[in-house]
């Protein structure tokens, strides 16, 4: 698709269920069965940056740039998301795969408004980042001082479970937040030419929509997630590019559905 042949506004978007969910997981095993470069090549910008993360933690035995690091995720994240996103809707259509291309959509979308909804998220995240700081002074604030990456112990206390449920909380909030205006945004701004306010409201929308079967799908990628970062991050090789594949597939489909 030429980048000025774009569909305009928000396509009628149908009902998500798991049937949609299942269906599109098993096209994403297909995708990343048939174009692993992509997915690979993509996934590792997201595992070379945890990996920097884990070895200047052992380096330096410090943990305040680790808000810089992260900070590059929300910026990176979303045209990686792109890439894989091209990758499907190329197989969709029978279009070759030819990295020119893929990476020509991905630059490209730095004159759209992919950059704008990463800028959106990154201040999400510090908001985030300033309410825990908050919440931590809030319950161990008068706390004897202690090295909380040596010892966890404060954690143990009244005060500390206090603070970590909160936190916990607070921090799901945040992140639920993120999920809903970005799951469908992301792969719409790619998809249609639409500002991406109305990208995140219409995301926003379908998850409320359709949003015990959005969570269950938020629980899927939370738990392959998690589980593919315990052997040394490697398993986010299969898992990320299967999540991107399997978020386009999501979109398209509930965007092709008709009831």
């Amino acid at each position: 698709m030429p980048h000025t042949d774009r569909p305009l506004g928000v396509p009628s978007m149908g009902r998500i269920d798991l049937d949609l969910i299942r269906h599109a997981a098993r096209l994403a095993w297909q995708d990343l069965r048939t174009a692993p470069r992509f997915g690979v090549f993509f996934a590792g910008v997201y595992v070379a940056l945890g990996w920097a993360m884990l070895y200047l933690a052992y380096a330096t035995g410090q943990t305040y740039w680790a808000v810089l690091v992260v900070s590059g995720f929300p910026i990176i994240g979303p045209f990686a998301a792109v890439g894989l996103y091209e990758v499907s809707r190329r197989l969709d259509l029978g279009l070759p795969l030819n990295w020119g291309d893929i990476l020509g959509v991905i630059a490209h979308q730095r004159k759209r408004q992919l950059p704008s909804i990463s800028a959106v998220i990154i201040v999400i995240l510090l908001f985030w980042f300033f309410l825990g700081h908050m919440i931590f002074a809030l319950f161990l604030g008068l706390s004897v001082m202690t090295n909380v990456s040596s010892s966890f112990d404060v954690f143990l206390t009244p005060n500390g479970l206090m603070m970590l449920g909160v936190g916990t909380l607070v921090g799901a909030v945040f992140s639920l937040l993120v999920y809903m205006i970005t799951v469908i945004s992301l792969p719409l701004l790619l998809d249609r030419e639409v500002d991406f306010v109305t990208a995140m409201i219409t995301s926003f929308q379908v998850v409320q929509n359709n949003f015990a079967t959005m969570m269950v799908w938020a629980a899927i990628i939370a738990i392959v997630s998690f589980v593919a970062m315990l052997p040394g991050l490697l398993g986010l090789f299969i898992v990320l590019p299967w999540v991107g594949h399997a978020s386009w597939h999501i979109y398209r489909l509930a965007r092709d559905r008709t009831n």
